[in-house]
């Protein structure tokens, strides 16, 4: 997915030619996507007839997207805890839906939100071998504390941006650990240690991604903004919500000498089998990484799109996620969305614009 080489292949091309060629100053494109989800909707769609379960249809419209990023993180809401599988409210994937995450071009799979303990400390630790086993990077939470202690810092070469990612959840629907499995709760301490070491061991720039909010609300009510202000304070560049399963406003922010910070409250469903108007779809957001003329890492802008879940018509097909633009069923409840999306973003977004194409 990097294009690195391309430009320095360009580059070469234009020295032999005898062309003058600008100085292409590195850049890397980050997106990030919402809660994928697993209903018993979904479940009984991907199901075929050998009984087994095929997602890759789901992804189809947007993987070229997906792919053209040079890293892509999604939140995986619920574990691959192995038979029997099952939607809400304990969710149980199939494990070939997170190989159709990862074919999608989704490099990291966050696990740390409200639904990773739905198979206990059992379905945990199968969730992370399982995702260690088809060669995606995941993040949230950890089979015992050794392991959590060898994954953070968590740091990413991205086109040779070091990145470093922390993921965080609010909690576990009551549900707690009953072995040494760990998982990333919201603690205002363990965080800003993170912080601080995932610096210290050489990130240039810092990704909070955090389950937080209340579910449905559109605008994040005042104990978010308070811990958003108090993770920006820390010197982070992005913090990137989920929960509400609902799009909630994206802001690029400023430190006092001026380098941006990028906050996302909520980028709400990737894919889901919801059905309330502001369910049906969510946002994808693009952070542009760029260098100073001095070498230093920046978030240079971010842009967002919309994305809309297209639930079955008939028997036989599956659900499918695509831009909003490009549906082509459940049109009205397309533009309701649409409608409901634009006018929070419209309203409250500060320097986050939609992706022009």
């Amino acid at each position: 997915m990097a294009n690195s080489a391309l430009l320095a292949m360009l580059a070469i091309c234009a020295k032999v030619m005898g062309v003058a060629c600008e100085d292409h100053a590195p850049q890397a494109t980050l997106l990030f996507a919402g809660d994928a989800m697993m209903h018993k909707s979904q479940l009984a769609a991907a199901q075929q007839p050998d009984g087994s379960y095929a997602f890759d249809e789901c992804f189809a419209g947007l993987a070229p997207v997906i792919s053209a990023a040079d890293y892509a993180v999604v939140n995986l809401e619920g574990p691959l805890g192995g038979k029997p599988y099952a939607g809400y409210p304990c969710f149980c994937m199939p494990d070939s839906y997170g190989y159709a995450l990862r074919d999608a071009g989704f490099d990291m799979l966050l696990t740390a939100n409200n639904h990773t303990l739905d198979r206990n400390d059992r379905g945990l630790r199968r969730t992370v071998a399982m995702l260690d086993s088809i060669g995606v990077d995941h993040l949230g939470t950890y089979a015992n504390p050794a392991e959590r202690a060898e994954a953070i810092p968590y740091i990413v070469d991205v086109n040779g941006f070091k990145i470093g990612f922390l993921n965080y959840t609010y909690g576990t629907n009551g549900i707690k650990p009953q072995t040494d499995v760990v998982v990333d709760y919201i603690d205002p301490n363990i965080i800003k240690r993170d912080i601080a070491a995932t610096r210290q061991a050489g990130a240039e720039l810092v990704c909070v991604a955090i389950h937080w909010g209340i579910e449905y609300k559109l605008l994040p009510e005042t104990s978010v903004k308070r811990l958003a202000d108090e993770l920006l304070a820390q010197d982070v560049d992005m913090v990137i919500g989920g929960h509400p399963h609902v799009i909630q406003p994206m802001e690029m922010r400023r430190r006092d000498d001026g380098r941006p910070q990028l906050l996302v409250y909520s980028l709400g469903n990737f894919i889901s089998g919801m059905s309330k108007t502001d369910c049906r779809g969510g946002a994808m957001v693009e952070a542009y990484i760029s260098r100073t003329p001095q070498g230093e890492a920046h978030v240079d802008s971010a842009a967002y799109r919309l994305v809309f879940t297209e639930q079955p018509t008939k028997s036989g097909q599956n659900f499918r996620v695509v831009e909003a633009d490009s549906a082509t069923t459940w049109l009205p409840q397309r533009d309701a969305f649409v409608a409901s999306a634009t006018r929070i973003f419209s309203a409250h977004n500060i320097d986050v614009p939609p992706l022009k194409k």
